[in-house]
């Protein structure tokens, strides 16, 4: 049986169609959200838009304009809003049962089995799965203390330009200084080493590779490294929130040989880049590297539903009864979705449509980029894909990307950014992107970066 209609059927047909934006009913309920809701709230601060519906890589304001959608979330909508063949699942499950916190059923087990079907490596086979809170950070969290239980260690190595979450431990491990200045203490002993991005070190790729394993190394081995008590090291394969960083061959099975030449487990973040998001299952197999623990949340709810897991070698399942534990372990609607999309992605050739369609958006960037000094890097795998803007004497330019987003919400097409500088235009679009809505979309991209270099060349 085919899982659901095929993804020429997902989306609303008017998209991009848009009047003058945002239109009076989003800025009546932008305006009440900044009267009632909490001031932590950001996105809207980019794009001023009251969402009414989504259909597949589609979405609607309430005003009535339709976008195309190429962020879903921040990668959590892999397989398109409101997916009919993961809704099913969701509208049987609820009708049942929603939660169950950690008591077996057969939603839950059902996701366990599907999880290690599509495991990397020899993690496939031989893990298992924790289900944590609803956030990534809940995952990160879980991996923590995994690897500290399992070694008896207490420091942790990260990467300058990380992003790993906004719990306590999770904001330890994040590169971000002004995202955490107001609360350290955080977590005592997490090291950052320099991620290789060629860009921004200014080396070539196999050199910025030598640098940090070297940075990594000294860490570890160094008697004056700094670290004492070492309890794992934690990586993006693929940095999300550090502007789409793809690192260069030879620095995952880099870190993998110094994990295991001192005895700690490596971690990978998997959060944002994986569950098909790079046109693999995770974007480790792109390097021929398995972790030891491995994240997972955002695309894992299926079609936005908040859940979390953490998997990990079998060898390191040494907890004991309730030694991790939390109330929202048990979502069986999420893990119903979650079990949903992964079949969805399967019966559709997903992976294979991520690679060929992100091989079209990063060659249509690349001809913009070709000849234009305003953008210094076009690069990703799959549907995960960055380019970064500089100004005309090559330092980070965010007033670029900024005004490259609002040419493209103007012009019906949705688009959000990173990068330590907020230079970054970062596309995450819903895996079931159609070629056709691809090329649409890619037009108005390729026509804003134009007009929006053009006219700071002007200025």
């Amino acid at each position: 049986m085919v899982a659901g209609p095929s993804i020429h059927e997902l989306h609303f047909d008017d998209a991009p169609n848009v009047d003058a934006v945002p239109g009076p009913k989003s800025k009546r309920l932008l305006e009440k959200q900044q009267r009632i809701d909490s001031s932590a709230v950001a996105y809207p601060e980019d794009i001023p838009i009251a969402f009414d519906s989504g259909k597949g890589a589609t979405v609607r304001d309430a005003d009535g304009n339709t976008f195309i959608d190429m962020f879903a979330g921040i990668g959590v909508l892999n397989v398109g809003h409101s997916n009919p063949y993961v809704l099913d699942a969701v509208h049987e499950q609820t009708d049942k049962f929603v939660h169950t916190v950690d008591f077996p059923t057969e939603a839950r087990l059902e996701l366990i089995e599907k999880l290690n079907e599509i495991a990397p490596g020899n993690l496939q086979g031989n893990n298992r799965v924790v289900f944590g809170g609803p956030t990534g950070s809940d995952a990160i969290e879980a991996a923590i203390k995994l690897s500290k239980y399992n070694t008896d260690g207490t420091g942790l190595v990260a990467f300058r330009g990380a992003y790993h979450g906004a719990t306590s431990g999770a904001m330890s491990l994040t590169g971000n200084k002004s995202f955490k200045g107001e609360y350290t203490p955080l977590l005592p002993d997490v090291v950052h080493a320099p991620y290789p991005n060629p860009i921004e070190m200014g080396k070539g790729p196999q050199e910025a590779v030598e640098h940090s394993l070297e940075e990594v190394k000294a860490i570890f081995e160094d008697p004056y490294g700094g670290l004492a008590n070492p309890a794992g090291i934690f990586v993006e394969p693929i940095q999300g929130e550090g502007g789409v960083v793809t690192p260069p061959k030879g620095f995952l099975q880099g870190l993998r040989d110094i994990a295991d030449d001192n005895d700690v487990p490596l971690v990978f973040d998997e959060i944002q880049s994986g569950l098909g998001r790079s046109g693999q299952w995770w974007a480790s197999e792109w390097y021929d590297v398995t972790p030891d623990v491995m994240t997972s949340a955002k695309a894992l709810g299926g079609t936005g539903f908040p859940l979390s897991a953490t998997i990990y070698h079998e060898d390191l399942d040494t907890w004991g009864s309730g030694d991790h534990a939390g109330t929202y372990r048990g979502h069986v609607v999420g893990m119903r979705a979650g079990t949903r999309a992964i079949e969805y992605i399967q019966e559709h050739d997903l992976l294979a449509h991520a690679r060929e369609l992100g091989e079209y958006i990063r060659t249509r960037l690349s001809e913009a980029a070709a000849g234009n000094p305003r953008i210094a890097d076009v690069r990703g795998k799959g549907l995960f894909i960055g380019a970064e803007f500089v100004d005309e004497n090559g330092a980070p330019d965010a007033e670029a990307a900024d005004a490259l987003q609002q040419y493209c919400f103007e012009h019906g097409v949705l688009v959000w950014k990173a990068g330590r500088y907020g230079n970054v235009l970062r596309l995450l679009p819903p895996l079931v992107l159609t070629q056709e809505l691809a090329e649409t979309a890619l037009d108005v991209v390729v026509d804003g970066i134009e007009t929006v270099t053009t006219d700071a060349q002007r200025h």
